[in-house]
């Protein structure tokens, strides 16, 4: 299915469309929508739509400008244009920046319906192209392709030639003509060592210069390939950088293969652009992801208690409490207690399996803070506190919160990379959760870090987008709202963030199962 983005100023055109039509049973689902291109950018880069529906007229940033924009971060994204003005300028603007379809208002569910049927075959023929297996290889071992291929090889790992190197690159269309430059490396991975799959994805990396005009690709290996990123400034070069690794990871997921990209430090010049190579080629060689698709950077290494690096998926509780705060502790319990399920009789028994669960997780985070549990935390490795804690469910309950609480206050005082950026973010969203204006782009600026970089942290560390993130921690205090005051539905909205109390109405619904209205009834 194709997910779909809505942006109108017009709150009756965007509940139309949310909820009229019947996006399931066309091959679509609903995405998110935003009432002006400003919030739209944020949500759409972190949400990243398949297809984006905009009005052009709308305040601060209109359908066009929106259009240009997310096509840069998203080159992937296909967009259909609303417009009540029935002008030619627009039509012409509109194409000229790639722009799928175009269709006047007033508009009929039928027209929209149509509309996303043809991109969807136009996504779907993109598809299908790519899976042409000999067309695919006629097109890597062609003799200009390889020897591009070389020519930028030999820059990353500086044993270009400097008597013939600019003939050849003039020759390959190779330009370096940027003030920065950044490499990144990444490694395919298919079930199986599918070859077919690989051979599809090596394809599809190389069309990935037609979306990034920035950006040139050569394959390192049958499994690998590199690009050199370049920006106007040290921080446009990062941004690009992590943008087109979102895009490798969008185009080459779907087809069959899982991608880990590595990016390199930021250089001033092609000179250094070995330097750069070099740190993504380190940072690969300690990953052990190979099943996952993953963003990797050097600011997001996480170092053991040795100095060692520590890179590599851990348990889903590991991953949980290195970004946990003390208010997400009771839900972690919560969880741990359904885990017993009906086995209430057995309790002891199956309370010593989680409990011995929750002490490795605990000690794993600890060293991975640089920490060792039998000097953090000695008591919980002895039988006597595993004794005492599955006495009954309440005493359980209560050790884990202490032994809980009292980790994410050592974890807090010596986190390290991305961890710092995440429970820095959460405090920010925690803070200004209530606001309509927060977005991605603002708690970015937060934590210091581009948007792309950010939004592919925290999604990767946390398991949700930001959107995700701070949709829940809206819904939790209005179910709090709702089941403590009388305050009315659409009240509760606008004093948890949402500007828009229907679209409050219908996310509620979409992650609760039941209405305000039913929430409220059933407390």
């Amino acid at each position: 299915m194709y997910s779909v983005f809505i942006v109108d100023d017009e709150i009756i055109v965007r509940e139309g469309l949310r909820n009229k039509l019947d996006w399931e049973s066309n091959g679509f689902t609903f995405a998110g929508e935003a009432e002006d291109g400003e919030i739209a950018l944020s949500m759409i880069q972190d949400i990243k739509p398949d297809i984006l529906i905009t009005d052009i007229r709308m305040p601060f940033m209109d359908g066009l400008e929106l259009s240009k924009c997310a096509k840069k971060i998203q080159p992937w994204l296909r967009i259909i244009i609303l417009s009540g003005h029935d002008e030619f300028d627009y039509a012409k603007r509109a194409i000229s920046i790639g722009v799928e379809d175009y269709i006047l208002k007033p508009f009929t569910l039928e027209e929209v319906t149509a509309s996303l049927e043809k991109v969807a075959r136009s996504l779907d023929m993109a598809r299908s192209n790519l899976l042409d297996l000999p067309r695919a290889k006629e097109k890597l071992e062609s003799v200009a392709s390889l020897a591009r291929a070389s020519l930028l090889a030999d820059v990353v790992y500086g044993t270009e030639k400097a008597e013939t190197f600019n003939t050849l690159a003039l020759e390959h269309g190779v330009l370096f003509d940027s003030a920065f430059y950044a490499c990144t490396i990444s490694e395919l991975h298919s079930e199986g060592e599918n070859k077919d799959a690989l051979l599809t994805a090596q394809t599809a990396a190389l069309t990935l210069e037609t979306h990034e005009a920035n950006c040139m690709v050569f394959m390192l290996s049958p499994a690998s390939f590199a690009a050199i990123i370049k920006g106007s400034k040290h921080e446009s070069a990062e941004e690009r950088s992590f943008a087109f690794a979102n895009m490798v990871q969008h185009e080459l997921s779907a087809n069959g293969v899982t991608v880990v990209t590595a990016i390199g430090t930021v250089v001033p010049n092609k000179e250094e652009l070995p330097e750069s190579f070099s740190a993504a080629r380190g940072i690969l060689k300690e990953s052990r992801f190979t099943g996952t698709n993953r963003i990797l950077s050097q600011g997001d290494l996480k170092h053991g208690s040795d100095g060692s690096i520590v890179l590599q998926e851990n348990d889903p509780l590991v991953d949980r409490l290195q970004y946990a705060d003390e208010s997400e502790i009771d839900q972690i319990v919560c969880e741990y207690i359904n885990l017993l399920g009906e086995n209430r009789a057995h309790f002891s028994v199956i309370a010593s399996y989680l409990l011995v669960d929750v002490i490795m997780a605990v000690s794993k985070v600890i060293e991975c803070a640089g920490g060792d549990v039998k000097e953090v935390m000695p008591e919980i490795l002895s039988h006597s506190f595993v004794d005492r804690a599955v006495e009954s469910e309440d005493v359980f309950i209560r050790e884990v919160r202490v032994v809980l609480k009292k980790l994410i206050a050592y974890r807090n005082e010596h986190m390290q990379g991305s961890a710092d950026v995440i429970l820095c973010a959460k405090r920010y969203i925690e803070q200004n959760a209530a606001s309509p204006d927060i977005c991605l782009k603002s708690v970015a600026e937060a934590v210091a870090l581009s948007p792309n970089h950010f939004s592919t942290v925290f999604r990767q560390d946390c398991g949700v987008t930001f959107i995700e993130y701070l949709t829940h921690v809206r819904i939790d205090r209005a179910k709090k709202l709702l089941a403590t005051t009388d305050k009315k539905s659409a009240d509760i909205a606008y004093e948890v963030g949402f500007n828009d109390p229907h679209y409050f109405s219908f996310i509620f619904k979409k992650t609760e199962g039941v209405s305000p209205r039913e929430y409220r009834a059933a407390r």
